[in-house]
């Protein structure tokens, strides 16, 4: 979650600076294509195109096909990339490249500058909070490959006066359970060191007793955490806000009943998390079933409704607790701006050849095979009157249509004073909002998001 720093009208005027540096950069680009056409600017345009469209297309053959087509895809995926290195320096195009690559870089830096400044992130709203007297912290000892103990997590907590409840590794345990016999005992405060899942389903007992929620980033990933800008490789620093914390209210997401703080997921992942060995063997297994996932006897199609959008035969389908920053970046370091704007983000994928696989690596989220939305409510059916469903990681199943809603504002969540994971996320370019920056309409002042956020499309 992010702070605002700069408001007004010298914040305008240093938006419109960085968009007519962004546009001027980006002609400089084009100026330098023309110029050095005799230099093979043009050889160095056309192979870099080519090579992503090749390596996209590799790409495919590779997960969809099995056999002679995936060593075939595979070979495509690598040689692309290596023959347009071996062009640029057997033409001696090396330059050019590197001028063309510059001014376009610069341009881009330009722009996002000028789209964070012209739209500078609400303040999340946070209320100083009073230290709890009884914290109750369950603790999953295996979650991130065994962060609990290599951190000292139990004995730093119980040094702050907080009761730690740690999992048995070797039985399942009912979390939701444990926290609600937590707060018959009296807890005023729960709190999680895990991953995702296990928080969702303690966030939920808290929002449910209007209690405080510590979150204490001790899994693989931890997106919740990352969004609250908690510091995700000392998870034993979420700890002080014990001690001296302040209070954010923040959504959280419900499918069918069941809580969620990140994603929720159909289709192709859903079905691949499914399998016990995928715990063991990610990559392996991925690769083992996405060929009958994808165009095989295992294919499944989803449809959904997405308030008032129809949304057919898609492979996948994400629904976060609100939406990331961009589409582009969901499978890295993406995060999403605000956790507190009362809307699911969605993302559709459709992607059933190799045309479509380089068409989706060119034009990113503008391409057919890519639908971005937001929603106050979606809806997914498919053919079976049950699917699997991924929720915040943990394979499931449930009965269709399958409905995912927000409880706006629903958690209190309490996060330290000092968190280092608070920065202000990359706003995807628009290049139409930054002409309109640098040369048209009329900047709001203030106010607005991090950046254009989700619309509809596809």
């Amino acid at each position: 979650m992010i702070e605002a720093r700069t408001t007004g009208h010298g914040t305008n005027r240093a938006a419109r600076l960085m968009a007519r540096l962004a546009v001027l950069a980006a002609v400089g680009s084009l100026v330098v294509l023309g110029l050095a056409i005799g230099e093979g600017s043009l050889a160095v345009v056309l192979g870099g195109f080519l090579g992503i469209v090749l390596c996209a297309a590799g790409v495919w053959w590779f997960v969809a096909h099995r056999g002679a087509m995936r060593l075939f895809g595979a070979l495509v995926a690598i040689a692309a990339p290596v023959g347009v290195l071996v062009l640029y320096a057997r033409e001696g195009l090396w330059l050019t490249a590197l001028i063309l690559a510059l001014c376009w870089s610069v341009a881009l830096a330009c722009a996002r500058s000028a789209l964070r400044r012209s739209r500078p992130p609400r303040p999340t709203p946070s209320v100083p909070a009073t230290p709890p007297a009884r914290p109750v912290l369950i603790m999953n000892p295996k979650s991130g490959g065994g962060k609990v103990g290599r951190f000292g997590l139990v004995e730093k907590a119980e040094a702050l006066g907080a009761r730690v409840v740690l999992l048995d590794p070797s039985a399942h345990a009912d979390v939701a359970a444990l926290a609600r016999e937590a707060v018959a005992e009296g807890a005023d405060l729960l709190g999680v060191a895990g991953g995702d899942g296990t928080q969702a389903l303690v966030a939920a007992v808290a929002a449910e007793h209007d209690l405080p929620f510590l979150v204490i980033s001790a899994g693989t990933r931890n997106h919740f955490a990352m969004d609250l800008g908690l510091d995700r490789n000392d998870p034993a620093r979420c700890l002080a806000a014990l001690t001296d914390g302040e209070e954010l209210r923040v959504d959280l997401g419900d499918v069918d009943g069941r809580p969620f703080v990140n994603t929720v997921s159909f289709g192709v992942y859903a079905d691949v998390v499914q399998r016990p060995e995928y715990r063991d063997d990610k990559a392996g297994t991925a690769l083992a079933l996405m060929p009958d996932l994808l165009l095989g006897d295992g294919v499944r199609r989803l449809d959904a409704r997405i308030d008032g959008t129809e949304l057919t035969d898609q492979q996948a389908l994400l629904v976060s607790n609100n939406p990331y920053i961009s589409p582009d970046e969901l499978s890295g370091g993406g995060r999403r701006p605000r956790l507190d704007d009362g809307e699911l983000g969605v993302l559709g994928i459709r992607v059933e050849d190799a045309a479509q696989a380089a068409d989706l690596a060119v034009r990113g989220s503008q391409s057919s095979g890519l639908t971005v939305l937001s929603a106050h409510r979606v809806h997914v059916t498919s053919g079976a009157e049950e699917i699997p469903v991924a929720v915040d990681g943990e394979a499931l199943r449930m009965p269709t249509p399958v409905v995912c809603t927000l409880r706006p504002l629903a958690l209190r969540v309490l996060v330290p004073r000092d968190r280092p994971g608070v920065v202000a996320p990359t706003p995807p370019v628009r290049w139409r909002r930054i002409f309109d920056l640098a040369f048209g309409r009329t900047v709001p002042d203030g106010g607005g998001d991090a950046g254009p956020g989700p619309s509809p499309k596809g």
